[in-house]
């Protein structure tokens, strides 16, 4: 079995398994243990099973024919996968206070009511599916905004003073595919072209389905403007998406696609040296030809040479740092996009946001330009980021 595809089987089955589990939970929390009459009881267990049964048929019919006429079914699957999430996290904080409601009890030598630990436990499932339901809204109100031009200053020891001032807009994490469509991307390009860069980084994850699905909505980013060029480098989305099409397809619009490899820029006297790399898991997705090599990028470089690095995956920052790299781009993370799954994306990645020096190394994490999944951005707003480099003897 293709690697890839034996991802998709191992992604799928884990996927199942949470689907099942997150739904069953709910059911217990909301219906079961707030005994509420059969009938309804019947009724929350017919609707969560329709919605546990969207989630993954909405990914597979999406996949599998098109994002035509079944744009409305993705879309609503991937509303209700956020809504889950907020769902899950308030029954868990409702179901812990309620444990201290009745740990409390127990310890001052209490003996709590039943009714009144039914009309607890009725309020605590009310108070969660209330809350849930509100952040859910306020999320999407938040996803749907024009995204933020971040503007963010960077040092760089190497960087000749003449260049000093030179901006970076970096985008990252699109997502163009069921929900971010030909009018947003129109949007975002005219926000990037107002801001009048010298160099466009686009760092992977800028598309969720094929060229032939997509390409009229993509088609706007042809109109992209740097005076020093548009870099392109792959995110894992991108080896979900049929990888190869898509390169061909940056590459026709005039982009700069760094596969494993390191170009020179030259402003004047200054030089500059953008060097990008294949996604961190490209070679674990089974693409031929495609792996994250860094050494491969920085081969024969000159090393007093301020530089840059394309990465998508902020975990290539220990490699950044070690071969002497003065400036990693990432994104990935979304910023964790709906809060607290933040936290859970800390375990995964060194730096999930902002700024960072990793040892001489400096890193920025962009929170993302569009979102995947849920239309939904909770505590982590979206950015286009301006990256101004500064020469330190300015």
């Amino acid at each position: 079995m293709p690697r890839l595809n034996l991802f998709f089987v191992i992604f799928g089955l884990i996927v199942l398994a949470l689907v099942v589990g997150s739904h069953a939970l709910l059911y217990q929390r909301l219906a079961v243990s707030t005994q509420l009459p059969k009938i309804w009881q019947q009724v929350v267990a017919v609707l969560l099973v329709a919605l546990a049964i969207s989630l993954p048929a909405g990914l597979i019919v999406v996949r599998m024919l098109g994002l035509s006429w079944l744009r409305n079914w993705a879309v609503v699957s991937f509303v209700w996968m956020g809504l889950l999430f907020l769902l899950l996290v308030a029954v868990g904080a409702a179901s812990l206070l309620g444990w201290g409601h009745d740990k409390v009890a127990d310890l001052r030598g209490l003996a709590v009511d039943p009714e009144r630990r039914l009309f607890f436990t009725r309020l605590l499932a009310g108070s969660a599916t209330g809350g849930a339901l509100l952040a859910g809204t306020v999320a999407m109100q938040q996803a749907w905004r024009r995204p933020e031009l971040r503007r963010v200053e960077v040092p760089l020891a190497k960087l000749h003073k003449s260049m000093n001032g030179l901006t970076i807009i970096q985008v990252s994490d699109v997502h163009v595919g069921p929900t971010i469509r030909r009018e947003w991307v129109e949007a975002l390009v005219a926000e990037v072209n107002a801001a009048k860069p010298d160099i466009v980084a686009l760092t992977g994850d800028m598309v969720d389905g094929s060229v032939a699905e997509l390409a009229d909505h993509v088609a706007p980013f042809a109109k992209l403007q740097a005076r020093l060029g548009v870099f392109f480098v792959t995110g894992n989305h991108e080896y979900f998406s049929n990888v190869e099409p898509w390169l061909d397809y940056w590459r026709s619009l005039g982009f700069r696609v760094l596969r494993n490899e390191c170009v020179t820029l030259r402003d004047g006297d200054a030089v500059l040296d953008v060097l990008g790399v294949d996604d961190w898991s490209a070679e674990r997705l089974g693409q031929p030809g495609h792996g994250h090599d860094l050494k491969k990028a920085v081969q024969g470089r000159d090393t007093t040479r301020p530089s840059l690095l394309l990465a998508h995956q902020p975990k290539a920052i220990d490699q950044a740092a070690a071969a002497g790299i003065d400036l990693q781009l990432s994104g990935h993370t979304h910023g964790g996009q709906i809060w607290p799954f933040n936290w859970l994306v800390q375990l995964q990645q060194p730096y999930v946001a902002g700024l960072h020096k990793h040892a001489s190394t400096w890193i920025y994490v962009s929170r993302g330009t569009g979102f995947w999944g849920p239309p939904m951005r909770l505590a982590a707003p979206s950015e286009v980021t301006q990256i101004v480099l500064r020469s330190v003897d300015s």
